[in-house]
């Protein structure tokens, strides 16, 4: 009686590690590879967009891009120069069929994600916070002057 060994067919993948035959194979993906896909796609949205003619899509500028963990879909996150964020916003998720298209030409990636764009209203906020801030700062200073002029008039 000999030692046989079980036929390949038999094995199983497990976790991050296939086994095929004998052989333990690890996959070759990037820890950062979400990140890179979503910088890529941000920096070729940023070039595509130019070419979208729709009146509503003014000067956009790309903050981020969100994608999910099986790149069915992206948050594409955007601030605006000029225009009504609501309507570029609108104009924006009206072309993303297009751009998607446009996307699927330029990626070399087996999924290319449903973009859903959405403001970014982060520069808002922060400007709203600075000039409250700001306010508190000034409140502060002439609350601290008050009492040394009641000082010098006593």
């Amino acid at each position: 009686m000999g030692f046989t060994p079980a036929p390949p067919f038999l094995f199983a993948a497990s976790g991050d590690t296939h086994i095929i035959g004998n052989i333990m194979a690890k996959k070759r993906t990037s820890p950062n590879r979400n990140v890179q896909i979503a910088d890529q796609i941000q920096r070729d949205l940023a070039e595509l967009v130019r070419d979208v003619k729709d009146p509503r899509i003014g000067m956009v500028t790309f903050q981020s891009v969100e994608l999910t963990p099986d790149y069915a879909h992206a948050k594409v996150y955007f601030t605006t120069l000029t225009g009504d964020p609501k309507e570029t916003e609108a104009g924006l998720n009206h072309a993303a069929g297009h751009l998607h298209n446009l996307l699927f030409k330029r990626l070399h990636i087996h999924t290319v994600p449903t973009l859903h764009f959405h403001y970014d209203q982060t520069v808002v906020r922060a400007v709203e916070m600075s000039k409250l801030i700001d306010e508190a700062n000034s409140t502060r200073a002439k609350d601290d002057e008050e009492p040394e002029q009641d000082e010098k008039g006593a």
